[in-house]
């Protein structure tokens, strides 16, 4: 039986922190699926599109991940459409474990076999999050360490030109 994960997020941008999940879900799984989804309630700085080559560009170096836009729905119905029986969630802090662990009880009542797979961050990376990467950079602070060389570039020619 081949063990598909699916890894959902707004990922706006890719960071080093995602990138590390993926990177140990891919050992963990025979294929992980990251499905981009749109946070309706935050302004992108990326489209669907745009995530979606920069994540590929990122991921390049492993063989057993997809990158997909996620369709409207419920997470764990898509996950069911790609016969995934894993959701992975990266956990940074206390507060990302409440807030994943009331979604992933709700998850399993919706589908019972679907299971969410928690990785907690790297140390290193434990402070990295979407919305900070962007006020750094926004403010023309060195985001280097923090998000993937391609990713990088991108987001100083949204905010730079």
């Amino acid at each position: 039986m081949t063990k598909i994960a699916l890894f959902p997020g707004s990922f706006d941008p890719f960071t080093n922190g995602h990138l590390n999940t993926v990177e140990r879900a891919a050992e963990l799984f025979d294929k992980v699926i990251i499905a981009v989804v749109t946070n309706t309630t935050k302004i992108g700085l990326f489209t669907s599109d745009e995530k979606i080559e920069l994540i590929n560009l990122s991921i390049s170096h492993l063989d057993n991940v997809e990158v997909i836009a996620q369709s409207e729905g419920l997470t764990v119905d898509i996950a069911e459409e790609l016969g995934a029986k894993f959701l992975v969630r990266g956990i940074r802090n206390m507060t990302d474990y409440e807030y994943e662990k009331n979604i992933a009880s709700m998850n399993k009542q919706l589908k019972p076999n679907v299971e969410t797979v928690f990785l907690m961050a790297d140390d290193r990376l434990s402070n990295v999050s979407s919305s900070i990467i962007k006020e750094i950079a926004k403010f023309k602070g060195d985001i280097t360490a923090f998000v993937p060389k391609e990713v990088e570039k991108a987001i100083a020619k949204k905010f730079f030109g």
